[in-house]
């Protein structure tokens, strides 16, 4: 891989949690990321700290990094930032032009195969990025970032707490959205995302224990989302 930087390799590791590849608990060998990306220790560890100032790993003494496991409190604080981001961004919104409806229609048709077919990563990823997808189309663009670690959070916080919202739900609530916007209801819109986070925060078992973290097979949990054609 070359002309990597560290930016590259946190983005790379946050789309791995998005797509669930990444599950809490899990080690970030430096070597192994290193190994995997070609660079340097010193540029992985650089990348590391700054997926450290994002709050998606910890630095664990004389056992190296992991990705961060985070509290019941912490998974509540994420989906009410969220609700405050997104809320927002549709209460802000005129009609939306036919090209981004479209655009939302392509991601949601992706989704369905996505159900349809085997690729659990894609799956996961797609239902997690139609809301940074959805902030991007409706012109917030200074919010993508942030609405991407506050989703790559939640996301987090659904695979430790073995979430029990299914993803043909999720694909069915983001149409819903999508044909309210469609329509002209933005109220409706907005009401409609406020409640498919709270049926994903719901579906949450906050008391399950944590899974064990996963083994290090690094270079395939941190290969590229198979995306399709459309979402590229």
């Amino acid at each position: 891989m070359t002309d990597v930087t560290p930016t590259n390799i946190a983005e790379r590791v946050v789309e791995a949690i998005l797509a669930q590849k990444l599950a809490p608990g899990d080690r970030l060998g430096e070597q192994d990321l290193a190994e995997n990306f070609g660079v340097s220790r010193t540029m992985v560890r650089e990348a590391l700290m700054q997926l450290q100032a994002r709050g998606f790993v910890e630095v664990q003494s004389r056992r190296g990094w992991y990705v961060v496991q985070p509290s019941a409190e912490e998974a509540r604080d994420a989906f009410a930032a969220r609700r405050i981001v997104e809320a927002g961004i549709l209460a802000e919104a005129g009609r939306p032009l036919a090209k981004v409806i479209r655009k939302l229609r392509e991601h949601i048709a992706d989704e369905k195969r996505a159900i349809a077919g085997a690729d659990a990563a894609t799956r996961a990823f797609l239902l997690a990025d139609f809301h940074v997808c959805l902030a991007d189309q409706m012109g917030h663009r200074l919010l993508v970032d942030v609405l991407r670690d506050l989703t790559a959070r939640t996301t987090l916080a659904a695979t430790l707490f073995q979430s029990k919202h299914e993803a043909g739900q999720s694909c069915a609530e983001h149409a819903a959205i999508v044909a309210a916007l469609e329509a002209g209801d933005t109220k409706r819109a907005r009401q409609l995302m406020l409640d498919h986070i709270g049926n994903v925060e719901e579906a949450l078992q906050v008391e399950a224990e944590a899974a064990p973290g996963a083994d290090e097979r690094l270079r395939a949990t941190l290969a590229p989302v198979a995306l399709p054609r459309a979402s590229r």
